[in-house]
């Protein structure tokens, strides 16, 4: 059931239940969600439903990934975080968003390295990247942190905004 294990978190893909789509609806429509990333246009459980199916789980069926349910030992819903295949990147690219709450815990740390890991020796990634709003500071220091470095400014398909594309190359020895 769960993808991936850490110290702290338990990783699993996201279902169409109540308690998956009523966090979906939480984490879309948190204010810095809407900064960083933007609005998703979930406004219902239904519509968060109907986001889990289009998005993650469509992902899981064609690529064999996608962004999966950060929770705690105790089930507690904490965040996403995982690997999507985005129209406009040559790229796997990695992707966390975070509750509130549970910001500035090292949760998002904790869980997107494990993701990196997974990527690479699972999946045999030899190239993954990231794309963060040059304002969002805190993700642009975690995707450092993970040693994902600024390559270039690019705009996504049907997007006006340029964002950062960070990469992470496996090195050749």
């Amino acid at each position: 059931m769960y993808l991936i294990h850490t110290p702290r978190l338990r990783l699993r893909e996201l279902n169409d239940s109540d308690a998956d789509a009523q966090f979906t609806l939480a984490l879309v429509n948190d204010p810095s969600f809407h900064r960083f990333i933007g609005d998703r246009g979930v406004r219902t459980v239904e519509d968060a439903r109907s986001y889990i199916e289009r998005g993650p789980r469509a992902m899981y069926r064609t690529q064999g990934f996608g962004m999966y349910r950060v929770e705690l030992e105790d089930g507690t819903p904490v965040g996403q975080c995982g690997l999507i295949r985005r129209d406009g990147l040559d790229d796997v690219d990695i992707g966390f968003a975070f509750l509130p709450a549970y910001r500035g815990c090292g949760y998002a740390f904790e869980a997107a390295s494990a993701v990196m890991q997974w990527g690479k020796h699972t999946l045999g990634l030899e190239r993954i990247v990231a794309i963060v709003s040059p304002e969002n500071q805190d993700s642009i220091r975690l995707l450092e942190k993970l040693g994902l470095r600024y390559e270039r400014d690019v705009t996504l398909p049907g997007d006006n905004n340029a964002i950062l594309l960070m990469g992470w190359q496996a090195r050749e020895d």
